[in-house]
Order: C-alpha cells, then structure tokens, then sequence
C-alpha cells in the first residue's frame, strides 16, 4: 500500500501563495462593503443609522446605481470564499474544534455588535444627530432594541450555514465530492437567470427590505447566498478556482458590462409606466422578475469575472496588502461605527449630502481601515478576528 509523503514547508508556501488573490478579493469587499454604507448614508432617508439624502436627483441615480450593483454580487462573494475554506478547515481540525472555533470567530463579534456596538452607535445619533443630550446611561435606561446584529446579520447567517453544513456531514456522510468540471460560460450565465427566478418567487413573499426580525435577515436575497455557498463547496472539492480560464473572465466582462448599460431601463420603466420603486423589489410584478433576473446576471457576472482576473494580477502580496486583509474582518465589524461617527462630525457643514459624500467616503474606508489594523493589535484578539 502506497503511503502519502507529508506537505513540506515549502510546499504549503506555494499553496498559500497560491491563494493570496482571494485575500486581495476580500480587502476589495470589504473596501466595498465601507462605501456601500456611506453611500446609503447619503442617498437616501432610511436603511442606516444616521441619514442625510442627497437632494440631487442626478446623484441619487449614481448612487442607487452603486449600491444595486454592489448588492448584486458582494455579500454572496463573501459567502462563497468562506465557503471554499469551509470543507478543508473541518477536515483539519474535526467536528469538535471546528465547530468550537466557528462559534467563537463568528459567535462573539456577533454578540459584541450586538450588545455594544449598536447600542453606542444608536446613542451617538441620538445625541449629536437628533440633539437629544442626555447621558449614556440615562439612554440605556429606557434602550429596547439589544438584539439588533446590524451588519453582523452576515455573521449570523455564515454560521448558521456553517452548522447546517456540519450537521448535513455528520448526519448524511456527504462530503461534497466530484468530480465535476468546471462550469462554463452557458452554465453560468444559465445558474444566474435560475437563480433570479427563484429569487423572484421569494421575493414575491419577502420582497427585498423585508427584514426577518431580530437577526437582520433579508429573505429576498437569501437564494443567492445559498446557492454560493453550497457553490463555494463544490467549488472547493473540485479545484474550480484553479481551472476559471481567463477567456471566461472576457466573456463575463462584457456581461457585466451590458448589465451595466441596461440598469437605466428600470428608471425609463419607473418614469414612463408611472411605477412604485416598490415594484421592483418584489411581489407579484413582472417589473421585480425583471430586476430579480438583471440581478443575478450582472452579479454573478462581477463575481466570476473578479474571481478570474484576481487569479490572474493580484496573486502578489507586499507588507500593506497582507496588513490590510488581516484586518478586514475587524473593518466589517467596526466600519458602521466610524461611518456614524464621521457622517455625524460632518452634520453641520452647509452642502448637499452628495458633495459631502465626495470627501467622507474615502475617509470612512481609511478611518474604518486604522481602526481595524488598531483592534488587531490587541492581544488575544487573533483569536477571534
């Protein structure tokens, strides 16, 4: 019987050097997932803690614009890659550590966020932006609302995967095993107008915005994020990382693009059928397949095409790079608070919400990125950030 010889170090160097693009992806991510933010902040009157919408109609089309497209593909990214380190970190460490590591990684930044977090960051708008001084305590005294994970409903979601994950192996033996080629433009673009269509039909139950109370969760979008995950699994089995051609990523490229030139459409639908906003985000209207689909096409278009092209020119990592994805988690975490505190700072300075927006955005993501490299220094923080 032929024995397996063990990985060397230099070995395992390569394999991880390998990988340094998805690192690369998710300090990409999270920069968006920043921007995402303060663009609500600023575009509109709700969604966020703290709100100042741009009078600007023209820039409330730009930022719309960025934050669908950003919806489309970033979160269910986000679920693919940790999917793809999923199987392999359980086979190391076994049912027992596994599930013991994800319930403190995942588990205490959503119970902090939680607990503190949303409380202090509720209490800032309440003070400087509704001008309501009273203490800290005074607010807590009558503060209701402590199961609200804000942001971290993805945190909540990943684990709740995560389990799922573990259980189905524990229980079924089912180890995600191929081989199965990788997919190709067809089967992808395919997977996408599937996965609007199931979208849609959540959506007609849960449109997007609904909220399932207390975690945060928005069903609406739900298809997409599982779908990925179970994707980000077989993904991982079969090495599809490893075989995306970049051809593909030329194809979806254009994709993306084309899907880009026709989000206009939805305001000439909107203007000239005279149509609630509403209807585009779900319910029976043939208005909300339209985007469900739209949605999903130039979304997974992005995703695949970054996936390829990250394989191919940000396989590199210098001394920054490597700091800035150590300490993207930590930004996912923190970054609603420096948003409040920065778009609060900013209240009083007398110009539209979209010019503002030109300077607090660059500085939500390099505060949000001190701040995170910061909270990595703290000892023992390694083990859970």
């Amino acid at each position: 019987m032929m024995t397996s010889s063990p990985i060397t170090t230099d070995q395992k160097i390569r394999i991880k050097n390998q990988l340094i693009y998805v690192d690369n992806i998710k300090v990409l991510l999270t920069i968006l997932v920043v921007l995402h933010h303060t663009f609500i902040a600023y575009s509109s009157s709700d969604g966020w803690y703290y709100n100042e919408p741009t009078s600007i109609k023209g820039a409330k089309l730009v930022m719309s614009m960025f934050v669908s497209v950003n919806q489309s593909f970033f979160m269910g990214f986000f679920f693919l890659l940790a999917a793809y380190f999923t199987g392999a970190s359980y086979t190391k460490k076994g049912y027992c550590k596994f599930v013991q590591d994800r319930l403190i990684r995942l588990g205490i930044p959503l119970l902090f966020y939680s607990f503190i977090l949303t409380p202090l960051m509720c209490y800032l708008v309440y003070y400087f932006g509704k001008e309501k001084h009273i203490s800290i305590i005074e607010y807590l005294s009558g503060y209701n609302s402590w199961i609200d994970p804000g942001v971290t409903w993805f945190v909540a979601a990943l684990l709740l995967f995560t389990l799922i994950y573990v259980a189905i192996r524990r229980l079924f033996k089912i180890s995600f095993n191929g081989p199965v080629a990788v997919p190709g433009l067809s089967q992808i673009l395919w997977f996408a107008l599937g996965l609007g269509i199931i979208s849609f039909v959540v959506r007609i139950i849960f449109p997007v915005g609904w909220v399932l109370k207390p975690i945060g969760f928005q069903l609406g979008h739900f298809p997409q994020y599982i779908a990925l995950f179970v994707v980000g699994l077989l993904a991982a089995k079969n090495k599809w990382f490893d075989q995306l051609p970049d051809k593909l990523g030329r194809q979806l490229k254009r994709s993306a693009y084309l899907g880009l030139l026709f989000f206009p459409v939805f305001f000439v639908i909107a203007l000239k059928l005279n149509t609630p906003v509403s209807y585009f985000s779900g319910s029976f209207h043939w208005q909300a397949l339209i985007y469900a689909v739209w949605e999903q096409w130039i979304g997974i278009s992005i995703l695949t095409a970054l996936l390829i092209k990250g394989k191919k020119s940000w396989n590199n990592a210098s001394e920054f790079s490597t700091q800035l994805a150590r300490s993207s988690f930590a930004v996912y975490i923190f970054h609603p608070l420096v948003i409040v505190v920065t778009t609060l700072a900013f209240r009083n300075w007398q110009i539209d919400a979209a010019l503002k927006l030109l300077l607090v955005a660059p500085l939500t993501v390099l505060f949000s990125f001190l701040l995170g490299s910061l909270i990595t220094l703290i000892p023992g923080i390694k083990k859970i950030l």
